[in-house]
């Protein structure tokens, strides 16, 4: 059987692949899992996705499951741990933001909000289907993603500047930016494997 045509950013690499295929681009409204979208694209910034993606199970570990309560509540002790876990990066910002972020994400949950409403918020709760024809058509950011940013900083949030943000509502499936001859985009639906 021939191989579905996929994303050119997609290596040979077997979890990457599974990561295209089963993941990137699929709409995701639950609030962990956009927490560690969230966390993920901001401990990527400066190094390949690949090692990120090989880091995820240590992240998890790490960072209860992505649960904000639970890691809201880390002290200086557990992140100084944490800086010293090569399960994950170690890299003490991207640690203590990760940590704000979960404390900023409790206090969006006191306000009677939360991460995913301001997420989808921005498309009215339909992914935005882009038709990009090849991966130099993808942007690096939006003025969607622009004003996340600013709205996440305002509230206090870190590591959340817009080329971040932008690749958090990609993982996300808030934009669908599958290059259209790909079998995961919304136009290949009969396509083998899709």
């Amino acid at each position: 059987m021939t191989e579905p045509y996929r994303c050119a950013w997609v290596s040979d690499d077997e979890e990457y692949r599974r990561y295209h295929d089963e993941e990137w681009g699929k709409p995701e409204r639950d609030e962990r899992r956009l927490f560690e979208m969230l966390t993920l694209e901001g401990a990527q910034a400066g190094l390949s996705w690949l090692t990120i993606l090989r880091k995820r199970d240590g992240y998890r570990r790490a960072f209860a499951g992505f649960d904000p309560g639970r890691v809201a509540g880390f002290d200086d002790e557990r992140i100084d741990q944490l800086v010293a876990d090569p399960s994950i990066v170690r890299h003490r910002g991207k640690i203590e933001s990760t940590v704000n972020n979960a404390r900023r994400i409790l206090a969006l949950w006191e306000q009677g909000s939360s991460l995913s409403e301001m997420t989808w918020r921005l498309v009215d709760g339909e992914p935005l289907i882009n038709r990009p024809a090849r991966l130099d058509e993808v942007p690096a950011r939006t003025a969607m993603s622009d004003s996340l940013s600013r709205q996440l900083k305002k509230l206090g949030f870190r590591f959340v500047g817009p080329t971040t943000v932008y690749a958090y509502l990609q993982a996300a499936g808030v934009v669908n930016d599958h290059e259209v001859r790909c079998f995961r985009h919304p136009d290949q639906a009969g396509s083998p494997g899709a």
